[in-house]
């Protein structure tokens, strides 16, 4: 029974993504000059990394001008990272190159979750 309510729970959330990306202004549109975009994320608890680093290729023509990334810790609840006005600002601004640290404030358990993620992001543009 237990097992049935986190899948419903995480279902509900993965739709409720899927609708704000659905709802949202398409990257092009908000940014017609940029022709690709490179997200390197990696999270970091206290002074070390506590996952992998990862990379997102954000397809330009077709991505939601949406970034919400989740918080990578499973036990998190009600986290994540949105990364929405500051990467637009800077896109907009036709920066190339640029940082950005966010830090969750979900929970885990009856504790903050504290999950620093670090974003290094790489445009090009014509």
């Amino acid at each position: 029974m237990m097992n049935a309510r986190l899948r419903s729970a995480a279902a509900l959330r993965f739709a409720e993504r899927r609708q704000r990306e659905h709802a949202a202004p398409r990257l092009h549109d908000e940014v017609s000059a940029l022709t690709s975009l490179r997200l390197d994320v990696a999270e970091v608890r206290g002074a070390t990394t506590a996952y992998p680093k990862h990379s997102r290729i954000v397809v330009v023509e077709s991505a939601p001008a949406l970034f919400w990334l989740p918080c990578a810790d499973h036990g998190c609840r009600d986290g994540g990272h949105d990364l929405t006005v500051a990467i637009l600002r800077a896109l907009r601004s036709r920066a190339t190159h640029f940082e950005l640290r966010d830090t969750c404030h979900g929970s885990i358990g009856t504790a903050e979750c504290g999950l620093t993620m670090r974003i290094r992001v790489t445009a090009t543009y014509h």
